[in-house]
């Protein structure tokens, strides 16, 4: 992949407005495919959920699933969006090998919703309004691995498999309107507004929402036009990028490689392009087609959508909370401080925290947590945090642990590392490997006095006020039983033995 040229950030912003839109891809949980009877489920054994409807052989009558249309409704009432009283499908043509019929089955000129808007806020504390243009319903494509090369991409493998499973998987695509005003935020503003789409899919519990599966993923464009000029710049359009923190760079990669090009006189080619996260850079795809080039026309064995006003309404009222809503809402029972908050929002952690909350932990130990050891474990594993196998539940049941004073901070991160190893609940991994902290005073005292025996001069500047010296004993006892040693009660003892 040959290297690009990239202009200065701070620059290119000097030069040039920022113009963003994003498209997102929600899958949705429904039990089968958006057409079709076949199991719509994550995982299952390649090729074994389809049948003729979802890889298009001749003479297959589609049906459309109804609980796909209720999510849709739900997810455009939740960007407030005007539902529409009546919608068609289309046949979107293209041939790609994981589209085996060689057309998609997708809404075109009428979205099931339109002209919606979402308040949503960047971590410097700024909140944009992000217009939504439409909201419609469609199929997911199968699934291509590449096989051979060090990426796992297209580009150097020796020969590419396909997975029919996700083929017909239904999907709702959320298409804003261009995005202006952003500026030096508009990678962030990406990210946070992707975040926001998928908080309010998993509240809606019509998507299990997870990026690193493909149940989230956007498509980026960007444009870039000198200030005060109105015409738009030529767009490219990043694809399919499934994490919040890959958006926000390619985002930023895309502004710098745009910016350098028009300084120099070049023309943006108007294409999709590909996010390399190994390389942080994006890649030539395709030439962007434009919606002639796909040949629409309406897909003759289907019915038009027409949901009722009553249903409409009933969906309505069954609305979560507002993500924005939400999270003030949360800072002020956790009693957070906006830093600490923003840490949480921007680790992705609200509903871990959330959760662990509610199994009974206190906000700021839930926070300690999540945001500080288990985050670390996940760093070091090249991991998001929050797909490491541990629940709210443990955490909580971990820091209730400590509450009661049956382990300490230090016996905690060894109990994580066996929970995370899938050995049980934190209370068994204790009991199993007998980590428990050691109160019993005979135990102590026996420790104390082999440490005692090398520093007998800490027992005189006890006496004398200088309480200090205590640190080298306990640092010892505790050493000496491994970190099992109960710190507070080993420093009474100490005390207790220099008064007597």
């Amino acid at each position: 992949m040959a290297k690009d040229e990239l202009m200065n950030y701070e620059k290119a912003l000097e030069q040039f407005e920022v113009v963003i839109g994003l498209e997102v891809h929600v899958e949705l949980n429904t039990n089968t495919k958006m057409f079709c009877g076949c199991r719509n489920e994550f995982g299952d054994e390649p090729n074994t959920n389809v049948c003729p409807i979802c890889i298009g052989l001749p003479g297959s009558l589609p049906a459309v699933n109804k609980r796909a249309i209720e999510s849709s409704i739900s997810i455009g009432l939740a960007l407030g969006c005007q539902i529409a009283p009546t919608g068609r499908f289309s046949r979107k043509n293209y041939f790609y090998p994981d589209l085996a019929k060689n057309f998609q089955t997708s809404q075109y000129d009428e979205p099931i919703a339109f002209e919606g808007s979402l308040e949503v806020e960047v971590p410097s504390g700024n909140t944009f309004t992000v217009a939504i243009e439409r909201a419609h319903m469609e199929e997911d494509a199968g699934k291509l691995t590449h096989v051979g090369g060090s990426t796992g991409r297209i580009q150097g493998a020796e020969y590419s498999l396909v997975d029919y499973n996700r083929a017909g998987v239904p999907l709702v695509e959320i298409v804003t309107k261009p995005v202006y005003g952003a500026g030096a935020e508009a990678p962030e503003l990406a990210a946070a507004y992707v975040r926001s789409i998928r908080e309010i899919v998993k509240a809606l519990g019509v998507s299990d929402a997870k990026m690193e599966r493909g149940n989230v993923r956007c498509d980026a464009n960007v444009s870039l036009r000198p200030h005060g000029q109105e015409k738009l710049g030529t767009r490219t359009e990043t694809k399919n990028v499934n994490s919040l923190r890959s958006i926000e760079r390619a985002v930023r990669y895309e502004i710098q490689r745009q910016a350098a090009l028009l300084a120099k006189g070049t023309a943006i080619i108007q294409e999709t392009r590909h996010w390399h996260e190994d390389k942080g850079a994006t890649s030539s795809g395709r030439p962007k087609s434009d919606a002639d080039d796909y040949r629409y026309f309406p897909e003759p064995d289907l019915v038009p959508v027409q949901p009722s006003k009553e249903w409409i309404e009933e969906l309505r009222a069954k609305l979560p909370e507002q993500p924005a809503a939400r999270r003030k809402r949360v800072q002020a029972e956790w009693g957070f401080a906006d830093l600490e908050f923003r840490d949480v929002v921007n680790a992705d952690l609200l509903d871990q925290i959330e959760e662990t909350v509610s199994a009974g932990a206190k906000p700021q130990d839930a926070r300690k947590w999540w945001t500080g050891e288990l985050a670390r474990i996940a760093n070091s594993q090249d991991q998001n945090v929050t797909e490491l196998p541990i629940s709210g539940a443990q955490v909580a049941e971990l820091a209730a642990l400590i509450e009661a004073g049956k382990i300490n901070d230090r016996l905690a991160r060894e109990v994580l590392t066996y929970v995370l190893a899938g050995e049980g609940s934190p209370a068994e991994v204790v009991t199993a490997r007998g980590l428990e902290v050691v109160s019993d005073d005979g135990a102590l005292i026996a420790a104390i006095d082999a440490a005692l025996a090398g520093q007998p001069d800490v027992l005189d500047a006890i006496r004398e006020g200088r309480m200090q010296a205590a640190g080298a004993v306990i640092g010892a006892v505790m050493k000496a039983m491994k970190g099992s040693a109960d710190a507070g009660r080993v420093r009474e003892l100490l005390i207790e033995k220099a008064n007597s």
